[in-house]
């Protein structure tokens, strides 16, 4: 049994953010790491990276980590000054050390903004409500299908070419940052458009097709089987991860909305989401398949730690919902896999992949990527349900 109580997970958490903290780059952003915590050669900072460093270390800020308020103003400086659009409006998707690189507007990343603000606004940071403001008109007037209830996906620059494709992660995302909105800014208008997204992809959707979760759409939302994706943010078929993800954040909505009648239905869906990932993608060699083909066969036995991570953090979250105890049984599982395989306890930080004999390696993460879900699976430890 490996040691996974209160203590060991908030120094891990904190050995997490002091590994990240080299990322911090003096001329604006965030760097990539190597292995060992040095820099990588690209310069180019993404979206997702810029404001998971934000909400990582707002979150830091809470277990008195040293660096972490001066993370989070350097952070939040960068997406003011390198990845605000002021002339169009949104946020580029990538910038270097020239300006934009990408230049494109993602759902995907503008609910990353969104957390990140909210995270900031609980340290009292004076450019979080300016910023809450900005990212929630575009995603309300750009982003946002009222006639469904859920956000579109990517534009250029200047908001024309629509998209044709829809997307539950980007949707998934949002519904977190909604919820981190509703935290420090208690409108309940955040509660509703997450009740929409999660009572479309889940309530709906994942239960239509016994608790697997879709990924990908039509334009008129109509579930795309034969999606080609791409590996990194769009596998196709279905990510076992994502409904395990799912799991925990109906059960953070649920909770966040006063245990609203109208949600009673999540305490069941996140149960049946759990299982059903676990059931079908857990490897006898330890892990969770990336993803699994609409056949109900794996498609993907790569192995990355964020599923893993996230199967920690709803494991608490079911069990705090629940009050079943039963709920804990597979974190000694999940923890023992992260110790041998994924944790890095010469270095600090996580391996994002290993191969088939627990090696590192790096087929679609370079180096040791950003802190967000490792952090996410340590903090749901120190204080457990």
């Amino acid at each position: 049994m490996t040691d996974h109580g209160p203590d060991w997970s908030r120094a891990e958490a904190l050995r997490l953010l002091d590994f990240h903290a080299q990322a911090v780059n003096p001329a604006g952003g965030f760097f990539k790491l190597a292995a060992d915590g040095t820099p990588l050669p690209d310069r180019t900072r993404e979206l997702h990276e810029t404001t998971r460093m934000i909400h990582a270390y707002a979150r830091g800020a809470a277990l008195d980590h040293p660096e972490a308020r001066r993370i989070v103003d350097h952070g939040m400086a960068f997406l003011l000054n390198g990845h605000l659009d002021a002339q169009n409006g949104g946020f580029w998707w990538s910038v270097g050390d020239d300006g934009p690189v990408d230049r494109r507007k993602q759902a995907y990343g503008h609910a990353f903004v969104l957390l990140a603000v909210a995270s900031a606004a609980q340290l009292g940071h004076p450019d979080a409500a300016g910023l809450r403001d900005m990212v929630m008109t575009v995603l309300r007037t750009r982003f946002w299908e009222p006639a469904m209830g859920l956000v579109s996906d990517t534009f250029d620059e200047d908001w024309t070419n629509p998209p044709a494709y829809r997307g539950g992660n980007a949707n998934m995302h949002l519904t977190e940052a909604l919820l981190a909105a509703f935290d420090a800014w208690r409108d309940p208008a955040h509660l509703d458009m997450a009740r929409s997204i999660a009572g479309f992809m889940i309530d709906r959707h994942a239960r239509a097709e016994g608790w697997v979760v879709p990924e990908h759409f039509t334009p008129d939302w109509q579930i795309d089987r034969n999606f080609e994706g791409d590996p990194m943010f769009r596998p196709p078929g279905t990510t076992p991860g994502h409904a395990i993800e799912w799991a925990r954040l109906i059960l953070e909505f649920r909770e966040a909305g006063g245990f609203d009648p109208r949600d009673a239905w999540t305490v069941e869906a996140a149960k049946q989401l759990y299982s059903r990932a676990i059931a079908d993608a857990w490897l006898p060699e330890g892990g969770l398949a990336y993803t699994m083909g609409w056949n109900g066969e794996i498609d993907n036995r790569r192995r990355l730690w964020w599923p893993v991570a996230e199967a920690v953090a709803t494991c608490h979250a079911l069990h705090k919902a629940t009050g079943d105890k039963a709920w804990f049984g597979d974190l000694d599982r999940l923890w023992s896999h992260l110790h041998t395989a994924h944790i890095d306890h010469e270095h600090g930080g996580w391996y994002a992949e290993i191969d088939a004999d627990n090696a590192p390696v790096q087929t679609l993460f370079p180096g040791k990527p950003d802190i967000y879900h490792a952090l996410t699976a340590t903090i749901s430890g120190i204080q457990p349900g």
